[in-house]
């Protein structure tokens, strides 16, 4: 049977510090220690326990656990573990199976946190530690945090001490003088890793090095991996020898590779200390196995072992190195991950931690550093597909964008519990994830667009389109002829939105468009009209957000004085991205459709028209053009409208008219959650317009517009702030309200001047906005646009 030894590097003892213990005596004082959560049974089902229901920030605050005893402490910096403190984790109520020279009973660094089932394995009697390393393992575990020195990885961690050294063989005066003077046989490790495992261990640590494992310690190896207990291994201390340092010895590679190990062993190799955590400091120690070539590389894992201070000599303080004090770096950041989530697997804390190591190497699982340096930043961030606690995908970076409606809203904090591919639990603040329409600059595409709207009759048939030069010649004409174009003109041309009105005798019309919408419909049967601008839009000219009609058909009913119009519209509403491809005639995205209906009444009192309507918007996955995701309940509402708008002919040219739009929006709330929403919505519109001011055939004109904007209301949910990890689902909801109205308030002021120059016309604006898109702390937004356009 083979020997074992302490994988301690003696010569590295360079420091004995001048202290009575590693902290302060009288040890557990503990500041900001979370709620403790009771130790799960070792079984593949630990015993969970609830979520505390998460609180999350608007602004990072400096961590109450960044003191100056963690930042002594060089493992722990090294792998990040203020991450996990932060979130709460200590190891508390998690039991480390140590096998080892046994623990210091006198010591004060583990008070009221070993275990009565620690004993000595090996026939002696007592498990009290005459070598010391022992000890100083135990203590780089869960060295009691007291405010002084430095402290454990796990400080919260109960230990299993199971001493297992040859009795007689570490009586040569202990570690920091003896160098490996205390032995171990196989028999007494097995023994060890047993006592740990029927003792509820979670983890067991052996920093112990040598031969190829006895078929002994491979069953108790099975015995172990089968009640999904983590084995950590110390990869050796020959990495001074070419030959021997080049992969983990055969101890931890035997148990690494075995068949019994299920994917539950890791190997760990010792790096510099990293104190300001820059991958450029983690350099392989020299006397450190290193990862190799064979399958050992694959559960392999550097963790600082240089430098490591912990108690020696009683009460004494060492600087401890060798690859015995890198191992349990790693068995902290285990019972850490076993704390803070107790519905993991041992498998898939170890998958955890091989995957979520910062790259030391070569790129991937390389010969020195294996899978990489341990690091706990990403192990304790959400990993794999992130859902709802209904199952409903979630993004960690973008769950919705707010429509120019809503602008600048102060959407708050919407806290909600999250759960990732290892139905981990995390608090999350959804408001952060939403992104906003910022305002458009409609310009650029207003004077660059080489677009024509051209018109005729034909007996009761009339025709208007809106057609652009076509991108490839050779095109076919036939659809455009058909319309009454000229052969010239439809080869050039290719439609992009039009309509087409067939009178029915003198009471009634009919009409159909394509990218056009019911709004226009009405117009142009009900014969309405208004000065066009840039910027200032009538309130009837859309939606009030980005969208493009797909279709439309109305129909019109003279009735005595008053006429009486309905038409109904399918479209998409565009989100953020969509924009660009508005124009294209095969665009393809992720289309949000809306149906619209309305019904128009109007009348003329001499040179006044009235118009006064009402509509119901039906959005499929949006709200008011506001697209949310799963997290917030993917809401669709269902918005009411009402729409008066007077225009008065005063003669001599004179034109004065205003349109006036509220909204009542309600919101249904899905994927799960419960809640619901309501807007109200309000937009405006008043011009006045001169032709003839200069010369017959120029026009002037001036508006004032508000574009559509929510003025009040929001969405009321009901979201997961508290999972229990006992019964596999939420135990608490926190009702929570997103206000979608902004703060900034969009008036648009726009003056326009047009005139007939040769064969095409001049045209002129100049407009200010206040407050652009809604948002008020965007400067105002002011230019003037000149453009001439003729027939192509």
């Amino acid at each position: 049977m083979g020997m074992r030894v302490r994988l301690l590097q003696s010569a590295a003892l360079t420091a004995c510090l001048a202290t009575a213990a590693c902290g302060s005596s009288g040890g557990g004082g503990v500041s900001s220690t979370p709620t403790p959560i009771a130790a799960p049974a070792p079984t593949p089902t630990p015993t969970p326990v609830a979520t505390p229901t998460p609180t999350p920030t608007v602004a990072a605050v400096p961590s109450s656990n960044d003191t100056s005893e963690y930042r002594s402490t060089v493992g722990a910096v090294s792998m990040n573990a203020l991450t996990a403190y932060d979130h709460g984790a200590t190891g508390a109520g998690i039991k480390v199976g140590v096998v080892d020279t046994g623990l210091d009973m006198a010591s004060d660094q583990f008070t009221g946190r070993v275990d009565p089932a620690s004993r000595n394995v090996a026939g002696g009697a007592s498990y009290d530690d005459q070598d010391g390393h022992g000890t100083a393992v135990a203590f780089t575990i869960a060295g009691v945090r007291n405010g002084s020195g430095t402290q454990g990885v796990a400080f919260g961690a109960t230990i299993i001490a199971a001493r297992a050294d040859t009795p007689g063989s570490c009586a040569a005066g202990g570690a920091s003088a003896s160098g490996d003077s205390c032995t171990f046989d196989d028999a007494n490790i097995a023994a060890g890793v047993d006592l740990a495992v029927s003792n509820g261990a979670r983890i067991v640590n052996i920093s112990l090095g040598g031969d190829a494992p006895s078929s002994a310690l491979l069953a108790a190896l099975n015995r172990a991996t089968a009640r999904g207990v983590i084995i950590v291994v110390s990869a050796g201390n020959n990495g001074k020898d070419a030959v021997k340092g080049a992969s983990p010895d055969a101890f931890g590679a035997g148990l690494a590779d075995s068949p019994y190990a299920r994917n539950l062993v890791l190997i760990a190799g010792s790096v510099s200390a990293n104190p300001t955590r820059l991958p450029s400091g983690d350099t392989i120690s020299d006397f450190s196995n290193r990862a190799g070539t064979g399958p050992a590389a694959d559960h392999y894992i550097a963790a600082v072992g240089e430098n490591v201070r912990a108690p020696c000599n009683d009460t004494a303080v060492c600087l401890w190195s060798g690859t015995s004090f890198s191992a349990p770096q790693i068995a902290g950041a285990a019972a850490l991950l076993a704390q803070a989530f107790p519905n993991l697997t041992g498998a898939q804390i170890v998958q955890i931690l091989l995957t979520t190591t910062r790259d030391a190497g070569a790129p991937g699982t390389d010969s020195v550093y294996g899978r990489g340096v341990l690091d706990l930043t990403r192990a304790f961030q959400p990993a794999g597909g992130i859902t709802t606690t209904t199952g409903a995908s979630v993004s960690m970076a973008a769950n919705g964008t707010l429509s120019a409606a809503m602008g600048d809203a102060k959407v708050g904090t919407l806290g909600a519990i999250i759960l990732d591919g290892y139905d981990r639990a995390f608090a999350m603040d959804l408001a952060r994830t939403l992104a906003r329409t910022t305002p458009q600059h409609d310009l650029t595409a207003a004077l660059t667009g080489r677009q024509q709207n051209v018109a005729f009759d034909r007996g009761g048939t009339s025709v208007a389109m809106t057609i652009a030069p076509i991108r490839n010649a050779g095109q076919s004409a036939a659809a455009l002829t058909a319309f009454g174009l000229s052969r010239a003109d439809a080869e050039q041309s290719r439609a992009i939105a039009g309509s087409v009105i067939q009178r029915l005798g003198d009471k009634s019309s009919f009409a159909i468009g394509f990218a056009e919408s019911g709004q226009g419909l009405t117009a142009r049967l009900s014969g309405q009209s208004a000065p066009a601008f840039l910027v200032a839009r009538e309130p009837g000219a859309g939606l009030g957000f980005d969208s493009r009609a797909r279709g439309s058909v109305a129909v019109r009913r003279q009735l005595g004085g008053w006429g009486v119009t309905g038409a109904v519209e399918s479209g998409d509403v565009l989100v953020r991205g969509d924009r660009e491809v508005q124009a294209a005639l095969a665009y393809r995205y992720d289309r949000s459709g809306y149906q619209r209906a309305a019904v128009t009444i109007d009348r003329r009192f001499g040179a006044l028209g009235l118009w006064l309507g009402g509509s119901r918007l039906a959005e499929r996955d949006t709200m008011l053009g506001a697209r949310l995701g799963a997290g917030l309940g993917s809401p669709r509402a269902t918005s009411w409208f009402v729409d008066a708008t007077a225009r008065l002919d005063a003669g001599s040219g004179w034109s004065i008219g205003g349109s006036l739009r509220r909204g009542w929006t309600i919101a249904d709330v899905r994927s799960g959650l419960t809640g619901a929403g309501s807007l109200r919505s309000a937009a405006f519109s008043a011009d006045v317009a001169k032709s003839g001011v200069f010369t017959k055939g120029d026009g002037l004109s001036l508006r004032i517009a508000q574009p559509l904007r929510v003025t009040g209301g929001g969405l009321s949910l009901l979201l997961p702030t508290g999972w229990s990890y006992t019964d596999g689902r939420v135990s608490d909801y926190t009702a929570q309200f997103l206000n979608l109205t902004p703060t900034g308030h969009e008036l648009d002021v726009e003056a326009a001047y047009g005139i007939a120059v040769g064969r095409g016309a001049l045209q002129t604006n100049l407009f200010y906005r206040r407050d652009p898109g809604n948002f008020a702390s965007i400067p105002a937004d002011y230019g003037m646009a000149l453009r001439y356009g003729f027939s192509f």
